[in-house]
């Protein structure tokens, strides 16, 4: 077989269940994400707002990194690592060493020098630019973008990876020779964007935002809506614009001076900004224009929280006692239960390795499967752990798969949907499925 068979009697899945009433101080309320994620062994708390990701949740990561990647590339962004840790000069010519408050980390070498630990990279990037310039106008426009740690000292760690102290964010800048020019990358990003979450699959809404201290002329948020999200939102009821309520001063709306609003909650997932030269400048990252003239750069900032982004679509999209990913995102998403030890049917257990064989061949699949081998369980126990890891579709291999032609039982999660189907029939089943698991708007995102 060509294919090392992954099984979940080798997985790493410590779990924990946290008890329904375990008395929580009101500081340190679990999110539905945090208990879920907790509780099924994706992630481990290591200290306050930090987490140790375990397998699981990296298989996830992994994917999500992979259409994060996959859509860069549409927009011919390259992908570079920054160290974490950025000189303090820089913050220091860019006004934030002073600005930034109290969520820097702040440290010394044994040189007493400055650093801190970055919470973004503005500063660091326009450095790295600056060391080059000026740069050459037919270089333009210079798009690079990192997936990396980020580190943010907030006063109230809460809510898992919803609001933690260490992050993985992909930070993508922009540099442009003119403001329209930047203003005109910032479409292009943000059209990416959009086909980002569209492959996601988890819905969101885009809205006007603050600039903040990140300053700049022009500012997007992408939220996912959840109630337990720290974010207010303003939508109008006749043509659905929306911003951010901090920066919604306005009686009516902007956009066509209706008066009826709505209120949403909403988890903030992505952030964009137009920058001018706002760190260009002061940083001196220049370019030299075909008149010969050297002039400060124009910058674009896109932020993609990736950890809250999953932790995120679990919380959007799943009740209280188990985990739903979106497809795009399931760590696997088929989960294959071996007939239990003993049984009449445990003859029919190498069926389950004859279908994961199959099923591999269909490309969305491919390394998409796991087996739950634990046969000394039974199988009502690894149907409810599956569901509650998350899987989006559970086969049993069960008492039917002992009948001349072998009946397998599908459990569609999602669709709260069961089936006993032959072979023929589950192979028919999941080639439809990828199909339609790549909607039309994940396809156009993708292949355009």
């Amino acid at each position: 077989m060509p294919w090392k068979i992954q099984k979940l009697s080798g997985l790493f899945q410590p779990l924990k269940v946290i008890p329904k009433n375990a008395n929580l101080k009101p500081d340190n309320l679990l999110s539905n994400s945090q208990k879920l994620m907790v509780e099924n062994g994706i992630v481990r708390l290591s200290g306050n707002g930090m987490f140790q990701i375990l397998p699981l949740g990296v298989r996830a990561l992994d994917k999500l990194t992979k259409i994060v990647d996959k859509l860069m590339a549409q927009v011919n962004a390259q992908k570079i690592l920054l160290p974490t840790m950025t000189d303090a000069q820089l913050w220091i010519k860019s006004g934030r060493w002073h600005t930034a408050g109290a969520e820097l980390y702040k440290l010394k070498d044994r040189h007493n020098k400055d650093y801190l630990l970055s919470p973004t990279h503005e500063e660091a990037i326009a450095g790295l630019i600056a060391s080059i310039s000026p740069v050459s106008h037919h270089k333009l426009p210079i798009r690079l973008y990192q997936i990396s740690s980020k580190f943010r000292d907030e006063k109230k760690s809460r809510f898992g990876m919803l609001r933690g102290r260490e992050f993985l964010m992909k930070d993508l800048y922009t540099f442009d020779q003119s403001l329209s020019a930047a203003e005109n990358t910032y479409a292009e990003v943000c059209q990416t964007y959009d086909k980002i979450f569209d492959v996601i699959g988890v819905p969101y809404v885009k809205v006007a935002a603050d600039n903040g201290i990140m300053g700049g002329s022009l500012s997007h948020e992408y939220h996912f809506l959840a109630n337990i999200g720290e974010d207010l939102l303003m939508f109008c009821d006749t043509c659905n614009y929306g911003a951010n309520k901090e920066t919604f001063k306005e009686e009516t709306c902007p956009s066509c001076k209706g008066r009826k609003m709505t209120e949403r909650n909403g988890i903030e997932v992505g952030h964009t900004f137009v920058l001018g030269s706002r760190y260009s400048e002061p940083l001196e990252a220049t370019f030299k224009g075909i008149d010969g003239k050297t002039t400060p750069l124009q910058m674009g900032s896109y932020g993609l929280g990736m950890t809250r982004i999953l932790a995120a679509a679990i919380e959007t999209l799943s009740p209280y006692d188990e985990i739903r990913w979106p497809i795009s995102l399931a760590p696997y998403t088929v989960c294959i239960i071996t007939p239990k030890e003993g049984s009449k049917e445990e003859s029919a257990s190498q069926l389950a390795y004859k279908l994961y064989s199959e099923l591999n061949c269909i490309n969305s699949l491919c390394g998409d499967i796991i087996v739950d081998d634990r046969g000394s369980m039974t199988i009502g126990k690894r149907v409810l752990e599956a569901r509650k890891s998350g899987y989006p579709f559970v086969i049993v291999i069960g008492r039917k798969s002992v009948f001349a032609d072998p009946l397998f039982e599908i459990i569609n999660v999602s669709k709260s949907e069961q089936l006993d189907l032959n072979l023929k029939e589950v192979l028919e089943y999941f080639r439809e499925v990828s199909s339609e698991g790549s909607g039309t708007k994940q396809k156009e995102a993708l292949s355009s």
